[in-house]
């Protein structure tokens, strides 16, 4: 299994440019999975569903499943926030898995970057960011692509993924 992150500002195009870039790999033949980091305040539970007041009552996990699909809600109740490898490892092996978020940890990573945002560059600050997606050419010598060029973006994500768990520093 082989891992890379975007990192970038709020609004740069992270997921977009992510639900682009999937069916492209995919269309390669690759096994994608993602993990998306999100606020603390998130929840893909709905009030008035089942799972919802087992969670309410205090369950520690909830699972939910159906003929198509299945979903495990942990609640951490006061525990610390799970780090990228233990979330890494609760995931079915895959070809490429894509994080989205975690911009501190020290992954292989893709900047997504774009000028609208009037944002500074992150990889100037970040040496873990490989190569640059933007709409705009970057800063400093990184490989980059067009922010709208799936193909380029694409190919700089398989060039920069790495195994997962990483070789030590």
């Amino acid at each position: 299994m082989r891992v890379i992150g975007l990192a970038g500002w709020s609004g740069a195009g992270k997921t977009t440019l992510l639900a682009a870039l999937i069916p492209w790999l995919k269309g390669r033949g690759l096994t994608v999975s993602t993990i998306k980091h999100a606020h603390h305040a998130f929840d893909v539970d709905k009030p008035g569903k089942d799972s919802h007041t087992h969670r309410q009552a205090g369950a520690s996990q909830v699972l939910v499943a159906s003929a198509n699909r299945w979903a495990l809600m942990t609640e951490l109740r006061g525990a610390p926030e799970p780090s990228l490898a233990e979330l890494l490892a609760h995931l079915d092996p895959v070809d490429l898995v894509i994080v989205e978020g975690f911009k501190r940890d020290p992954i292989p990573k893709i900047e997504v970057h774009r000028a609208a945002n009037a944002k500074p560059w992150l990889h100037l600050e970040d040496p873990a960011i490989r190569a640059v997606a933007a709409d705009i050419p970057p800063s400093g010598s990184l490989p980059h692509a067009a922010l709208d060029d799936i193909a380029a973006v694409g190919n700089l994500i398989l060039a920069h993924a790495m195994p997962w768990p990483l070789p030590a520093a």
